[in-house]
């Protein structure tokens, strides 16, 4: 079964957490703290693969999990980091989350990305030792892995994408030029799913087709299949808009199709297009000439009809040969336009930046740096809270907090939503 658009769930692995450890062995004098640190958690990747063509696998595989890494132990024992989660997806799929942010983009073989990163491992007690501090109770928790909802979307990758109303030809085109064996018959939809085919011009040159089944008017709303398959003609460099000549009103064939690519995306709106004009092997030059005349009327200038017959092969070769040098123009436009690029600057917060906000019976402290060391400490650890307390004293947290004039028992709660919280 063809599926290219599925939700699934991520969960990169926990990081392990440090222990508070002392040495006890016999003979040995001023044994002092051991405790090892937690393993790091494992990250969710995936990896584009031409061996996969489709995401039928997450169907039914909805939670995609890292191991988690393994706690410390005495004797400085660092836990052992949990083992990654490589997940291979077809190349060309796009990993965005629920709201629409790009998380990957794989487009050739063997590319990856991390997903969900594993949690930090927390350290043990023989992490602070110091010469002031020389049997620290303290050790930390490790740091919980993402935990994300994305969607993964196949965008196949190909040179050519060959559109047009239903029973055009498209498929018929293909199995003439291709090694595509798709399936043909005498009524429309017969295309459940996009064809992939290989058209090799000569040794050396050969161009990746995709047909897609067949458009009809509202199918960027819905109508028909072509809006589920819309996407995976978006990556082309060209298209090929098959239209069979023996249409009435060929000229709104054109403009129905044409509409439905600009209501879909603007990158399809714009994509180069070439008109073939299909099973023309049967009719007589005057209505030919009227067909075209028509088509004239609602085409671009700079654009100019092929007569075709996917059929018998009349023109298929001229056809491609016009494809192949507009996919080369098209890929050189691409090369400039990288080139010419400039970088996207954004603006990132600084990770060290908090705010304190005052509620009616509580303090929120919010940062990415202090909800950090409020997750890796263990609140049911005395220590562990007053080393929290000492960090949040550094940073002048507690400073701003005695600004706002608290008074001695309010909650000072870390994070939005809650992480932790102390006595103030």
């Amino acid at each position: 079964m063809f599926v290219d658009k599925v939700t699934v769930k991520v969960q990169a692995g926990n990081g392990g957490n440090g222990i508070v450890s002392f040495r006890h062995e016999k003979f040995v004098e001023k044994g002092g703290p051991d405790g090892g640190d937690g393993g790091n958690g494992g990250d969710v990747v995936f990896k584009a693969s031409n061996n996969q063509d489709t995401l039928a696998t997450f169907r039914y595989k909805k939670l995609l999990k890292a191991e988690n890494g393994e706690n410390g132990s005495k004797r400085r024992k660092h836990g052992k980091s949990g083992e990654d989660t490589i997940i291979e997806v077809p190349s060309g799929t796009l990993v965005t989350n629920v709201d629409g942010e790009i998380l990957a983009d794989l487009v050739n073989n063997g590319e990856s990305a991390v997903v969900a990163m594993g949690g930090k491992g927390g350290f043990g007690n023989a992490h602070f030792t110091s010469s002031t501090r020389q049997a620290p109770r303290i050790a930390e928790k490790g740091e919980q892995g993402d935990r994300l909802e994305i969607i993964l979307e196949l965008k196949l990758i190909a040179d050519i994408g060959l559109i047009g109303l239903p029973n055009a030809g498209k498929s018929t085109l293909l199995a003439q030029c291709s090694n595509a064996r798709p399936e043909i018959a005498d009524y429309p939809f017969t295309t459940l799913k996009p064809n992939l085919g290989v058209v090799d011009l000569n040794e050396n040159t050969s161009l990746l087709i995709a047909d897609i089944p067949g458009l009809i008017e509202g199918a960027s709303q819905g109508k028909g299949l072509g809006d589920e398959f819309l996407r995976h003609i978006e990556r082309t460099s060209i298209l090929i808009h098959v239209i069979d000549i023996y249409n009435e009103d060929i000229a709104k064939v054109y403009q129905v199709i044409t509409n439905e690519l600009a209501r879909f995306s603007d990158t399809l709106a714009v994509k180069p297009q070439i008109i073939a004009l299909n099973k023309a092997e049967g009719l007589d030059e005057e209505l030919k000439q009227h067909q075209l005349n028509q088509l004239k009327k609602v085409l671009p200038k700079t654009v100019k009809p092929l007569f075709i017959s996917a059929v018998s092969g009349l023109g298929v070769k001229e056809l491609l040969k016009t494809a192949f040098n507009l996919v080369q123009s098209e890929r050189q436009k691409l090369l400039q336009e990288h080139e010419e690029e400039l970088p996207i600057i954004r603006f990132v917060e600084p990770d060290t930046n908090w705010y304190v906000t005052k509620h009616e019976d509580e303090v929120v402290v919010t940062g990415g740096k202090i909800e950090r060391f409020a997750r890796r400490t263990d609140f049911s650890n005395p220590a562990g809270v007053q080393r929290l307390r000492d960090i949040m004293r550094k940073m002048g947290v507690i400073k701003e907090i005695e600004k706002k004039q608290i008074e001695p028992g309010t909650i000072i709660q870390i994070g939005e939503p809650k992480i932790g919280e102390l006595e103030y």
